[in-house]
């Protein structure tokens, strides 16, 4: 740029239309974020991730910016207020869960007051008084400057209608000028009104001005040289790690390129062209940077709204006991860990989103509760009912009555197990008491019922003849066939009724003697018959259809579920016939034969569905 003091006259008309070419095309390089509007822009930068930082971190940031409000962006300042209440409502959360766990009622939760959240308040409050000040400085500054702009367009008018000689006015000219550059926010409605006025009038000045040669390659050199530096800055801006940083350099870099004036006509493209290029290379990388941040965003949106339709199809019908609830409670703990690894949503989605989670996940947990609450009421109802089942037994037990009370016990002991459970606690008191009048009865029954002798004689023959046809079945026997032979001599030796109690004990060692040989020969290898057929099986299922891998898997999975019932049933019924009651001790035996084998088939179902996860596994 030339010197305002030098006595030469500088540049003619085509200076000035050099000077319009550049201010008309170099406009798009900062069309999306003005130059008069840079604190914008700035907002846009991206804030570090702050998510890892605690609240008392969160709580420094914020003290430090509230010290520069004029240095720190909106976004940041969003940015961490939002990572604050991201953890003062977690810890809320976890404050809740515990005093539901510990008994509490959910309504009744009351946060506690939070010290640190209170700071936060008052810097914030500051934070957005200091925001609000600044702002309303910065509009009454771009206020005075648009009068200023105002006053130089009018003082350029006067040179231009003076009737003295423009010569004498070139330095008065220069200064407005430089004036001019300097003054830089204005309202961004003016923006282009006050340059078109501003150009009409150095226009009109410089077809005022006879310029000589010497003076005007001069100048034209001095504007070459600038203008050629910040062609070489804004190449270099190509390699700034930080894109954001990089585009707001470019628009200071654009601005200079605009204030200093023209070159020679055969290099003014040339010098347009080179700093255009590099304009180009960095606007479209800060467009591929914001871009990224996007696609970024919305795949986080897209896993947190599959998190929360997963939470919100729950089928509440299906959880209808405790390790149901545990095992959805363990999924919903594992998709809120999924969830805390995920970023931020966009913005406008991103309190929305976390409003639509925290709302599924209260539904849970609420409903859980009442389950609790409602299971924690039976059990207090089936204890009251067993109490009286109690009393009841107890009031019977000294009976002479023998065919009656039995009758009238027996039904006590359906009656029972027609009750749901009572709590833990509880549960092995009010059972021996029920249990203890039960079996005092049947015992001083036992004494006084001798005359069955006979019969229980003829019960031991037969039983005696069942055991002497376990023995006959040897090892070479069809796997098959001995299995099936052996399950109906178990059912013949149940249907027959007891034998004599000094002969109980060694009898059923010899009959269980047997059953276990055979058990161990037979049941054991026909598993892995069974298993080994499953697998060929399966490997045919697996090439005829894929899918039909899923279907057998789900069949197997309701068997399985079927067994385990039935397994608490029995363990239910093992109850009733404990090794104190003489009367039942025939049936705890072969009750604990049925229990077992039970244990054997769940657990040829278990490996069954491994099989098939190794298929599936192995197919994908």
């Amino acid at each position: 740029m030339m010197d305002t003091h030098d006595t030469n006259l500088p540049e003619k008309v085509e200076e000035l239309e050099e000077e319009k070419k550049t201010a008309e095309v170099s406009e798009p390089i900062v069309a999306d974020v003005p130059v008069e509007e840079e604190e914008t822009a700035q907002e846009e930068k991206p804030v570090e991730a702050v998510h890892k930082l605690s609240k008392e971190e969160i709580l420094a940031k914020l003290k430090e910016a509230s010290s520069e409000v004029d240095n720190v962006g909106k976004q940041e300042i969003d940015s961490l207020k939002q990572a604050f209440y991201k953890l003062h409502n977690a810890e809320q959360e976890a404050a809740k869960k515990l005093f539901i766990e510990n008994g509490g009622v959910e309504e009744e939760f009351v946060p506690v007051n939070d010290t640190v959240e209170e700071e936060f308040k008052n810097i914030m409050s500051v934070i957005k008084e200091k925001r609000g000040a600044l702002s309303s400085e910065q509009e009454q500054l771009k206020e005075l400057n648009l009068q200023i702009k105002f006053s130089i367009i009018e003082e350029l008018k006067e040179l231009v209608e003076s009737p003295d000689d423009a010569n004498k006015s070139y330095s008065e000219f220069k200064k407005l000028q430089q004036q001019w550059n300097e003054i830089k926010l204005v309202p961004q409605a003016k923006v282009n009104e006050l340059w078109k006025n501003y150009q009409l009038y150095v226009e009109k000045f410089y077809d005022l001005l006879k310029l000589n040669n010497e003076f005007r390659e001069y100048d034209f050199r001095k504007n070459m040289e600038i203008k050629t530096r910040l062609c070489e800055a804004a190449e270099k801006l190509a390699n700034e790690p930080d894109v954001v940083s990089a585009f707001h350099q470019l628009q200071k870099l654009h601005q200079e390129f605009r204030d200093t004036g023209p070159v020679a006509k055969e290099l003014r493209d040339e010098v347009w062209n080179r700093f255009k290029a590099a304009s180009t290379v960095v606007n479209r990388r800060h467009q591929q940077h914001f871009e990224a941040l996007k696609e970024v965003e919305q795949h986080n949106l897209d896993q947190k709204t599959v998190i929360c339709e997963i939470i919100e199809a729950i089928d509440y019908n299906e959880l209808t006991n405790f390790a149901s609830w545990d095992n959805k409670t363990q999924e919903i703990i594992a998709l809120q860990n999924k969830w805390k690894t995920i970023g931020f949503a966009p913005q406008k989605m991103n309190v929305k989103i976390f409003e639509r989670f925290r709302k599924a996940c209260d539904e849970f947990f609420r409903k859980k509760g009442e389950f609790f609450k409602s299971l924690k009421e039976g059990m207090n109802a089936n204890l009251d009912k067993k109490r009286v089942l109690c009393e009841r037994a107890e009031a019977l037990k000294d009976s002479t009555d023998w065919k009656t009370t039995a009758d009238e016990l027996t039904k006590l002991q359906k009656e029972w197990k027609t009750i749901g459970p009572v709590a833990k606690k509880y549960s092995d008191v009010i059972w021996k008491r029920f249990i203890s009048a039960c079996d005092y009865f049947f015992e001083q029954k036992n004494k006084a019922t001798s005359s069955q002798r006979s019969v229980e004689v003829e019960n031991l023959n037969k039983k005696k003849e069942i055991i002497e046809k376990l023995s006959a079945i040897g090892e070479d026997v069809d796997t098959n066939k001995a299995t099936q032979l052996v399950r109906e001599l178990m059912k013949e030796w149940n249907n027959i009724g007891h034998v004599p109690f000094k002969e109980k004990d060694r009898l059923y060692k010899q009959y269980h003697g047997q059953i276990d040989k055979l058990f161990d020969h037979f049941n054991i290898s026909a598993n892995n018959k069974k298993l080994s057929n499953f697998k060929s099986n399966i490997s045919s299922i697996q090439e005829d259809s894929p899918q039909a891998l899923y279907r057998e898997r789900e069949k197997l999975t309701r068997t399985l579920e079927s067994m385990k019932n039935e397994l608490q049933t029995y363990n239910n019924n093992l109850g009733f016939l404990t090794t104190s009651s003489k009367k039942g001790s025939n049936l705890l035996t072969e009750l604990n034969r049925k229990v077992e084998k039970l244990k054997d088939d769940i657990e040829i179902t278990k490996q069954k569905i491994k099989v098939i996860d190794d298929s599936i596994r192995s197919a994908e």
